[in-house]
């Protein structure tokens, strides 16, 4: 089991800057990959970075790559989400997320522990 709590979130200007955490809690974290999904109003949770469980490979999605960076501390059980140079388009409920299984997966249905999420919003 793992438990994810999210925390970071709040409103910013374009072209600003937040860094998003998730506290993980259980033993299997450092075993799991991880994942950040977010979902705006009206649209379905779509993807937007993971990392490996031991750190060494990270995705994100086009929409986001070179202003999102993606890091875990397994010692610390953390995860996070340094975001920058963020726009108005980025605005929507960020989740972490943990994939029990050692591959890296893009679809939210693949991941078995959610977070409760956390709002961003960037105003123009």
């Amino acid at each position: 089991q793992v438990q994810l709590a999210e925390s970071g979130g709040g409103l910013v200007q374009a072209g600003g800057s937040l860094r998003l955490s998730c506290a993980a809690s259980g033993r299997t974290f450092s075993r799991c990959t991880m994942g950040w999904f977010r979902q705006a109003p009206g649209k379905e949770r779509e993807f937007v970075s993971l990392i490996t469980w031991s750190g060494d490979s990270t995705y994100y999605a086009d929409s986001v790559k070179g202003r999102f960076t993606i890091s875990r501390d397994n010692a610390k059980n953390t995860l996070n989400l340094q975001m920058n140079s963020l726009k108005p388009e980025d605005t929507a409920v960020y989740y972490c997320a943990a994939d029990r299984d050692l591959v890296a997966r893009v679809s939210p249905d693949e991941y078995d522990y959610w977070g409760q999420g956390t709002q961003v919003t960037v105003s123009s």
